[in-house]
């Protein structure tokens, strides 16, 4: 092969080698969740969507791809004094997101950077307005306290703030200690309140028992009483019952018998003793019919009485001597 062939062949691979290179530089494709700011000549010219691009080679210049995805930062533990004066040491872990590639990429240097300084000034600015003990109770409240303010500053660097967390808060040792002491003897508190607490409530129980026990006895009394009064009322009602239907009997007897006047006078004559026997018996109503009755049964017991004398007269007496 002559020189000029040779030559010519040099020449032929330089010039693929270079429009493989400008093929290289102008066609660019974009990841998805990805933006690419695009130069021109050292100037902003676009800013490129995920897809397929075709830029000008060797006056077109694609900066390193911008994440869109929301990011996770964890910064270092800083030392946070608090209104108090208690010097504490707070981890925190920072989300955002970049909606802006354009502002990200030309209004700050070091992104990464500058949120960190800003979230340990803010940081520190929140914690110093509060108490150790505020701190330790409203890590919430910090938290969105942080968002609003850091939100409000980095929305010119072309991010969002989605949320910022407090992973650790580190008091000294001394005021751990004195924290764990305290906390005790909350604990104990607690438990003495809970004993009395249980005993009061025992107590309480104990007294409903016993009220509930006394009500249920009175009832039960009343009950029986009741009960009683009832058994003796139908007792007696059953008694009147029996002496009546006695009452109807012998009186249906004597109208079944058919006795006559003087025999029924008799009769009443025989129970006259009884019925004057009675103690509190102070007056006694006989009827007029009776009284001639007794009347003439008198005057019969006389003539019986005449006749006994008469006859005792008629007896022969001793012998005269």
């Amino acid at each position: 092969m002559s020189v000029t062939g040779i030559a010519t062949l040099v020449i032929g691979v330089g010039l693929g080698l270079i429009v493989l290179l400008a093929l290289a530089r102008t066609v660019r494709i974009v990841p998805q969740a990805s933006a690419g700011i695009v130069e021109r000549l050292g100037r902003y010219q676009r800013t490129l969507d995920p897809g397929l691009h075709f830029l000008v080679p060797f006056i077109d210049r694609l900066r390193p791809l911008v994440d869109m995805r929301e990011q996770v930062v964890a910064f270092p533990p800083q030392p946070v004094i608090t209104q108090d004066n208690v010097t504490i040491s707070i981890d925190t872990v920072f989300y955002f997101t970049v909606t802006d590639a354009f502002r990200a990429t030309y209004e700050v240097a070091s992104l990464l950077t500058a949120i960190e300084q800003l979230t340990v000034t803010t940081l520190r600015n929140v914690i110093g307005s509060l108490t150790l003990e505020d701190v330790l109770t409203s890590r919430d409240k910090i938290n969105a306290d942080l968002r609003i303010v850091l939100d409000e500053a980095t929305e010119r660097w072309g991010l969002r703030v989605n949320r910022i967390e407090l992973k650790s808060i580190d008091p000294p040792s001394s005021i751990q200690e004195a924290m764990e002491k305290q906390m005790r003897a909350e604990r104990e508190r607690r438990a003495v309140i809970i004993n009395a607490e249980g005993v009061k409530q025992a107590q309480i129980t104990t007294a409903e028992g016993e009220k509930q026990a006394a009500i249920l006895t009175a009832e039960g009394s009343r009950q029986a009483t009741i009960l009683t009064a009832e058994g003796d009322k139908q007792a007696r009602i059953l008694e009147a019952q029996g002496e009546a239907e006695a009452t109807r009997q012998v009186f249906q007897a004597i109208h079944d018998g058919d006795p006559s006047p003087d025999l029924l006078t008799y009769q009443y004559i025989q129970n006259l003793p009884r019925i004057a026997d009675g103690h509190s018996t102070k007056l006694m109503i006989i009827p007029s019919d009776a009284v001639a009755t007794m009347g003439a049964v008198a005057a019969l017991g006389g003539g019986f009485e005449t006749g006994r004398e008469t006859a005792a007269d008629e007896r022969p007496g001793p012998p005269a001597t």
